[in-house]
């Protein structure tokens, strides 16, 4: 009768580098903070300066005006992960919605609207899961549109427009 041993050992050469676990992700992008709020507050949304240049040459095609209008923000139930991203234009702030106001006299490459402000508008529902985000507008050879970059979020799908909190 012969005997058989087996015993494990664990090769460090082999393995993959650790990921970086304080990976941010807003490293490297311009952050606007909407008037009368401070910097990286919790109570608030910010925008990125590559997002207000979209949203801009976006309601300048849509015949949108600064003045009046803007970018609604919210979710709605649905998705993969349960709730989903809500992005459209509407001519005015409803009666109980949160405004955000930004870019006033910050010029834009190709910008239609003269360094006009943009303001986002969003629902008293939807800011509960939105407060702290930060709006991005990514343009690669791969991917074209708005990111979510969302501290409230703590499981999203790969298409990138659900989550769930």
């Amino acid at each position: 009768m012969s005997t058989v041993s087996i015993s494990t050992t664990t090769s460090t050469s082999m393995s993959a580098p650790a990921p970086e676990l304080n990976k941010d992700p807003l490293a490297g992008m311009t952050l606007l903070t909407a008037e009368g709020q401070q910097p990286r507050a919790k109570a608030a949304i910010e925008i990125t300066k590559n997002a207000l240049k979209r949203i801009r040459v976006a309601m300048a095609k849509e015949g949108i005006s600064p003045d009046a209008g803007g970018l609604r923000v919210g979710i709605q139930g649905g998705g993969c992960s349960g709730l989903s991203y809500n992005i459209r234009f509407d001519t005015q702030p409803r009666e109980r919605d949160r405004t955000f106001i930004f870019g006033e006299g910050l010029e834009t490459p190709n910008d239609p609207s003269g360094a006009k402000p943009v303001k986002l508008f969003v629902d008293p529902k939807s800011f509960l899961y939105l407060a702290g985000m930060v709006l991005d507008f990514e343009e690669t050879l791969m991917r074209q549109g708005f990111n979510f970059i969302n501290p409230n979020s703590t499981k999203s799908c790969g298409c990138g427009s659900s989550f769930s909190a």
